[in-house]
């Protein structure tokens, strides 16, 4: 019975569309698209986690812009006896359907290293935001070579590489016994600056002591140390 009023319902919602319609050719009709019809629920509620960002839920957002600004900076003539400055790249992927958090660890896991050091490494991580990495890099690399006079591609190493948090959708999971539960489809931006020359023995400062370093440390802060109500 329920199927039948459904039937009949929808009858009447198509008939006023045809009555409205102009006579055509039926080889117009033939020729026309069908129509696409979008799996969003009335309640606009985002409930679907394939396809990343769409048009409708993303019309205005371009993403961070400030970073690739960095690449039109026009530096003054340097002097003779200046020490040359190196060439610096700078590029970004925004919008990557993953967790910042989880691109986290692969972005703080190839910063300091050479490219080509990299890119090998990359290719042993079994993480989803591994390809997106790879890319950026091969990107700007490419990016270094054809735009910015850099002699040698192999000549590069990761100067930076950090992550920024994109769109977050909220959407609703089903459950048992008309319950529900929120769900959030996170996306990131990831940004990379390329710099000539060859990667820094230690990338992050201090540098690490040696165990003998370490001794003598440790020796000259129990000698200095004051002992309290002593002659």
């Amino acid at each position: 019975m329920h199927k039948m009023i459904r039937q009949i319902a929808q009858l009447t919602v198509q008939t006023p569309l045809l009555a409205a319609a102009p006579v055509t050719s039926a080889a117009k009709l033939l020729a026309m698209p069908p129509a696409i019809t979008q799996n969003v629920d009335c309640c606009g509620v985002h409930t679907a986690a394939s396809g990343g960002l769409c048009t409708k839920w993303n019309k205005h957002n371009y993403g961070p812009r400030k970073w690739l600004e960095y690449n039109k900076t026009v530096h003054p003539p340097q002097e003779a006896d200046e020490e040359p400055r190196k060439a610096y790249v700078c590029h970004m992927r925004s919008n990557i359907k993953y967790s910042p958090d989880k691109m986290w660890y692969i972005a703080a896991f190839v910063r300091g290293m050479s490219v080509d050091e990299a890119l090998k490494q990359l290719n042993f991580v079994l993480k989803k935001g591994a390809t997106d990495v790879r890319e950026t890099i091969l990107e700007a690399q490419q990016m270094a070579v054809e735009r910015h006079n850099v002699e040698y591609k192999s000549n590069l190493w990761i100067a930076e590489s950090f992550v920024g948090k994109g769109r977050v959708f909220k959407g609703m999971r089903r459950h048992a016994r008309g319950r529900f539960g929120r769900v959030e489809y996170k996306h990131c931006h990831y940004f990379l600056r390329l710099e000539e020359g060859e990667p820094p023995q230690h990338y992050y400062l201090p540098e690490p002591q040696t165990p003998e370093q370490q001794l003598e440390q440790w020796l000259e802060q129990m000698r200095s140390r004051k002992v309290i109500n002593s002659l």
